[in-house]
């Protein structure tokens, strides 16, 4: 009889399928957001989840395909991406499957490509998570697929390209072209929503309730308990608000996406004070694919007779240092900052004078100065109205990397003076992989075709753009002011309890009585001193349920100076990545606070952060170690603990 029900069960679930696959995808997506964090890089049970269902989607692409994962390897890209990886190989050495060709606004290309057709040598787009080890003279490469994933992939919209392939294999190729449902208009989609009611601090409380994933529970060592995210500089998770957004407009014809597309674009202007008869907005994947857009195209408007220089710092992440670095015919040169972060303005301006106006380095001139609106190890925020004034009275142009910066801090690109501004909708909120390239008119110079590509690339994602829109309007009824003041009062909190822990160190502004640490975002870097990072990061995670970041951040430059890593010990790091490709380097440990954390959260990870500093770690050769009595477990038990949940995530994703 069990067995009858169950039959029935399973054929009643089919029919629904068919009926509205957009339910069943929604169902599963929803899953995927519960747990949202980054990918490869965090720790914690999210980090494993997200990276288990992304490495899972590439797999379900692969069978889709039919092919054979030992001698393919798929590579998620936009269309723009897509169509510059396969000018790179031969016709008959790949494959290729759009989420557009399923009826689907997700923005995905997936190229499976034969592994030794592969392109050698540089990469065609670099940034983030496209190196292993990177120094200020050379760069080690990432292994494919990252190499060719540059920065973070739209992770979500990936694991729902996935998803819909399963349910197209077992309905037909036809079943999201019927867009069922309400037809909305893009005013109804952004602007309306549950909330509507209030406004500041209240809106921000009513936001943070609705965050997904907020009540989900993982297991620790003291048992389930809900999961406490403080990696939000990598990514951060979405508001139901916002998730609804992505559900609507995945149902809405061609017209109406095309409209709110329009509409975000006018968001986006009113937002970061880019009007836009001063400013082109294009829409792209994240910040590393639009610097790597920006660099190409300024790289164009190049004179013969100049040899241009481009000027950033020592603190920028990969994505604002290596697109330049690897740009034909320019130079990098790096400004220093003291210990914090931040920018001496009279070094600035001694710079640019040596360049642009007394000559002093032959016909070399600094084109574009490219800095961080916000670093995303020590978490400053420099001045960029002071920067853009030097940087314009020297005939120079600023571009800024606000992908730490605009969910955190007012941004007013006219008043200010920026000339460019990147960032991804994945740390606003917002995780289905949209990111923004604003320029002043006529900055990037491309053919006709060329800007259409890029254009429409990035509309393809008709979905991510919606919620990056949706997100922006929230925070702005929020008040970014709301933001910052909440914000600035637990990374003080934060700042104090970490200091009253033995053996730590804190890099960056500490002191909150310093007026520097008014430009300081939520954003801690730390090192327990005679202890592991990683090791810790899993134990934070097994003791308290708690995801944070460790390691180099992108940001591989800082955390060797920061770190006093000497150019002798930086060549023995090199020799060993070499002899040992899979070994990664320690870095420091990083908490990131955003919107749903709370002073709670803080008290518990300070709990065990002391726990661990009175105690041995568990030994890297899984010696046993005893919590409160109650369990042993080793840094293997710690891994076991959390592939087993993320395995558990894949069964309610994929299943």
């Amino acid at each position: 009889m069990n067995d009858v029900n169950d039959v029935t069960e399973k054929n009643r679930t089919i029919i629904n399928q068919k009926n509205d696959p957009y339910a069943t995808l929604e169902q599963s997506v929803y899953a995927a957001l519960e747990t949202y964090s980054n990918v490869h890089r965090g720790s914690g049970h999210y980090s494993a989840a997200t990276t288990y269902l992304y490495e899972q989607s590439r797999k379900i692409v692969m069978e889709y395909m039919g092919l054979n994962e030992d001698k393919c390897v798929v590579i998620f890209c936009t269309p723009a991406r897509a169509s510059a990886l396969i000018k790179m190989i031969t016709p008959e050495s790949y494959l290729i499957i759009k989420s557009c060709d399923i009826g689907l606004s997700l923005g995905i290309n997936a190229v499976a490509v034969r592994k030794s057709a592969l392109p050698k040598g540089v990469p065609f787009q670099t940034g983030g998570g496209t190196t292993k080890l990177v120094s200020k003279k050379w760069v080690m490469w990432a292994d494919t697929p990252d190499r060719f994933e540059a920065g973070t992939p739209a992770i979500i919209n990936i694991i729902a390209f996935a998803k819909a392939l399963q349910l197209v294999q077992m309905h037909g190729t036809d079943i999201f072209f019927n867009k069922a449902g309400k037809q909305l208009t893009a005013l109804e989609i952004l602007h309306r929503d549950e909330l509507e009611r209030y406004s500041g601090v209240e809106l921000l409380k009513e936001l943070n309730m609705t965050m997904i994933g907020r009540n989900t529970e993982v297991p620790t060592v003291e048992g389930n308990r809900p999961f406490i995210n403080f990696d939000n500089s990598a990514s951060t998770s979405s508001f139901k608000p916002v998730w609804n957004t992505v559900r609507q407009t995945w149902r809405q014809p061609v017209g109406v996406q095309q409209e709110i597309i329009s509409e975000v674009r006018s968001i986006c202007a009113g937002m970061l004070g880019a009007p836009e008869e001063s400013y082109d907005i294009l829409f792209t994947s994240n910040t590393t694919e639009a610097i790597n857009i920006a660099s190409e195209a300024l790289h164009r408007k190049n004179e013969e007779a100049i040899r241009p220089v481009i000027l950033n710092t020592l603190v920028e992440h990969s994505s604002n240092e290596l697109p330049w670095r690897m740009l034909p015919g320019h130079t990098l040169i790096r400004m220093p900052t003291d210990l914090n972060g931040f920018m001496d303005m009279n070094e600035l301006e001694g710079i640019l004078n040596a360049y642009n106006q007394t000559g002093e380095h032959g016909n070399q001139r600094i084109e574009i100065v490219a800095v961080s609106g916000a670093s995303n190890v020590l978490g400053v925020c420099n001045d960029l109205k002071e920067i853009s004034r030097i940087v314009h009275k020297y005939g120079a142009r600023l571009l800024v990397d606000a992908a730490q910066l605009v969910a955190h801090r007012q941004i007013t690109m006219e008043i200010s003076g920026i000339d460019i501004l990147v960032f991804s909708a994945h740390k606003v909120y917002a995780p289905f992989g949209c990111g923004v390239l604003i320029s002043r008119k006529g900055q990037l110079r491309f053919s006709t075709d060329e800007y259409e590509l890029i254009r429409s690339s990035g509309e393809d994602n008709a979905a991510g753009i919606a919620a990056m829109g949706k997100s922006l309007l929230l925070l702005q009824r929020v008040g970014m002011d709301v933001i910052k003041q909440e914000e600035q009062l637990l990374t003080a909190k934060a700042l104090r309890g970490l200091s009253e822990i033995k053996g730590m160190t804190i890099y960056g502004v500490q002191n909150q009585e310093s007026p520097a640490f008014t430009d300081k975002l939520g954003v801690i870097a730390f090192a327990l001193k005679g202890r592991r990072p990683d090791f810790i990061a899993r134990e934070i995670a097994w003791r308290g349920g708690i995801g944070l970041r460790t390691g180099c951040h992108c940001a591989h430059i800082l955390i060797k100076r920061i770190l006093n890593i000497s150019s002798f010990l930086e060549q023995v790091q090199r020799l060993i990545q070499i002899l040992f490709p899979k070994f990664r380097f320690l870095g420091v440990m990083r908490i990131s606070l955003g919107a749903g954390n709370s002073e709670e959260d803080i008290d518990r990870l300070m709990k065990v952060l002391c726990d661990i500093a009175g105690a041995p770690t568990a030994a890297a050769d899984g010696a046993p170690h005893s919590v409160t009595n109650k369990k042993k477990y080793t840094q293997a038990t710690i891994r076991f603990e959390l592939n087993r949940f993320a395995e558990g995530r894949r069964d309610l994703v994929f299943s």
